[in-house]
């Protein structure tokens, strides 16, 4: 189990957001997380899975042939 914890500052600066969003992620129960004691870390691999969940694949040639107009 080598999978470091991050802190809350630390998630926010992987996600290019501010604090406020990790907690609400935290809150709202979106990502997964841990206490140890009165602290909250973010494991680094649930971080990655969030970013996964989220990626939107683009949009390719053969694709859009196979739309219904």
């Amino acid at each position: 189990m080598n999978d470091p914890l991050l802190t809350v500052d630390q998630a926010a600066s992987r996600l290019a957001t501010g604090t406020r969003f990790v907690r609400r992620l935290i809150a709202e129960r979106r990502v997964e997380f841990v206490h140890i004691g009165r602290h909250v870390r973010i494991p680094a691999s649930a971080v990655e899975a969030f970013i996964q969940e989220g990626t939107v694949a683009p949009i390719t040639a053969a694709s859009v042939m196979g739309r219904a107009a």
